[in-house]
């Protein structure tokens, strides 16, 4: 990040990762990659059974960077620390910040107070699903289908009510709709490809894509094989499609940069996204908006104030 000058990273959670996940079918069931990452690595005994003290672990990671990086990196909770980061980015290069995010909701354990227990840890992004059917409802790459339960319209109704902004990657068809039926605030998929260059389960379909803008949304076009088909081209052209489809001002970078997915580039290769916007016609203000000022924007009216 320092390096190519980017200046703010979504760092998002995964507490549960099912062994052979894929895009078509996961069960809640199949060995959890994740207890195996905690056995090896030596965490303490509760981090290997609580799906919560895992997503409240990791939180308390990033809140130590600050002082990791001698005050180099911002930790972005509020709109105050977002302008303290763009204020920091003008005088000082090296500056960077990142959020906190959650995939997949599991973690909550069924328990509401653990929205509020999250949020207090610095989340302020979370998607109801991840690879799997879990208490909020289905996930794109499950078994059911369905859409939110009780449980989930219960998570939903108090995000909206605590300013957690509600991420829509990895959930059902079903909840999609069952969650823009219900939100009142606007949602963001943050890593995703569209059904119009890529017909994948993981991916939006026409419909989805115009409600979601409808709601003054954002959605994050993602980087790896499966939201498109593999190269640096294949995420522009999700980009112009979205862009010829409901507006630029609903395009953002949406990579998956969390090291589980591969993709063609890494951080130090987005340049090349600039590059090949630039070839494929589009103008400095929509290059402008896709590489940050649509994200600034969302999170600017989103986050809390303090």
């Amino acid at each position: 990040m320092q390096e190519v000058d980017m200046a703010l990273q979504a760092f998002t959670i995964v507490t549960k990762s099912p062994k052979g996940q894929n895009f078509q079918r996961n069960s809640a069931d199949a060995l959890d990659k994740i207890t195996l990452l905690n056995f090896v690595q030596g965490r303490s005994p509760s981090k290997w059974f609580s799906l919560y003290e895992r997503a409240e672990y990791q939180a308390r990671a990033l809140s130590q960077y600050p002082e990791k990086y001698n005050g180099d990196f911002i930790l972005v909770k509020s709109r105050k620390n977002l302008k303290h980061l763009i204020d920091s980015k003008k005088v000082n290069a090296k500056v960077i910040g990142g959020f906190l995010g959650v995939e997949g909701a599991h973690c909550l354990e069924g328990k509401l107070e653990n929205v509020q227990n999250l949020y207090d840890e610095g989340v302020r992004m979370m998607a109801p699903t991840h690879f799997f059917d879990n208490e909020l409802g289905g996930s794109a790459h499950g078994i059911s289908g369905e859409g939110l339960t009780d449980f989930g319209r219960a998570v939903i109704n108090e995000m909206n009510l605590l300013g957690m902004i509600i991420d829509l990657s990895h959930v059902s068809p079903k909840m999609i709709d069952d969650i823009l039926d219900q939100s009142t605030r606007p949602v963001l998929v943050s890593h995703t490809g569209v059904r119009g260059t890529k017909d994948s389960p993981r991916n939006l379909s026409n419909a989805h894509v115009k409600r979601i803008a409808e709601l003054d949304g954002l959605i994050g076009i993602a980087f790896f094989k499966g939201a498109i088909d593999g190269e640096i081209k294949d995420i522009v052209e999700a980009m112009k499609y979205v862009r010829d489809l409901v507006g630029i001002r609903h395009v953002a970078l949406g990579s998956d940069f969390d090291g589980a997915a591969t993709t063609p580039i890494d951080v130090t290769g987005l340049p090349l996204i600039v590059q090949e916007l630039m070839n494929q016609g589009f103008t400095k203000m929509e290059i402008r908006a896709i590489m940050g000022e649509n994200a600034k924007r969302f999170l600017m009216e989103q986050l809390p104030s303090q």
